[in-house]
């Protein structure tokens, strides 16, 4: 019995973090981030108290919101590149499409780069994942790099400095920029020039939204 209750408050309290977790995800979707706990709390349909069980500040639940959307982001671009069998290719796929989410997912956006540093460098989320693509592509020779680190790094701000330039230049073509920006990274990491640009010309799969969120 005690283990059965146990598991029965762990289940709750799951259901109750991703209950906010959610509330915060369609409040950062309308653009409502100011609002107070207990407006998040009502929306989650969780007691105020419940909320500081699980987090200190909104802006920690902002941050676990955001995470969890580029999880379901990223998982969505594996599935996206599951076919292509070169992982240049891989990365260049994921940053074009990622791109293109600043102006499709506007207030994801704003909230990824608002807690960009923090992103770049985290376990979870698109981080992990573009150090993986890059590790790849220098074990396959696709990349020369010395210090996958310190290029994770660069390509982590090229992605948040896109998405600055594209917030403040609304008459900026987004698809274009994006792909020009991605070309200039590959060939920092490796590849010729003519191969980079003939890649980022390739037609893209459809991203769709994030898993639902944010639409």
């Amino acid at each position: 019995m005690p283990e059965q209750a146990a598991s029965r408050l762990e289940r709750r309290k799951a259901r109750t973090r991703a209950a906010l977790v959610r509330a915060a995800q369609a409040l950062i979707a309308e653009g409502k981030t100011a609002v107070p706990v207990l407006e998040i709390t009502q929306a989650a349909d969780v007691g105020l108290g419940s909320f500081y069980n699980h987090f200190e500040t909104k802006e920690q639940l902002y941050q676990a919101a955001v995470e969890d959307a580029l999880d379901v982001h990223g998982s969505l671009l594996d599935e996206l590149t599951t076919d292509a069998d070169d992982p240049a290719l891989v990365f260049a796929q994921s940053f074009r499409l990622t791109g293109r989410l600043h102006r499709k997912h506007p207030e994801l956006s704003k909230v990824l780069l608002h807690h960009g540093l923090e992103l770049a460098t985290s376990d979870s989320g698109l981080a992990p994942r573009a150090r993986r693509d890059i590790e790849a592509a220098v074990r396959a020779g696709r990349f020369t790099v010395e210090d996958p680190e310190l290029a994770m790094i660069t390509v982590a701000g090229a992605a948040l400095g896109l998405g600055h330039l594209l917030h403040r230049r609304p008459e900026r073509d987004d698809a274009e920029t994006t792909d020009r920006v991605t070309e200039d990274l590959l060939r920092m990491l490796g590849l010729p020039a003519a191969e980079a640009h003939e890649i980022c010309g390739r037609p893209l799969p459809a991203l769709g939204t994030v898993g639902g969120l944010f639409t």
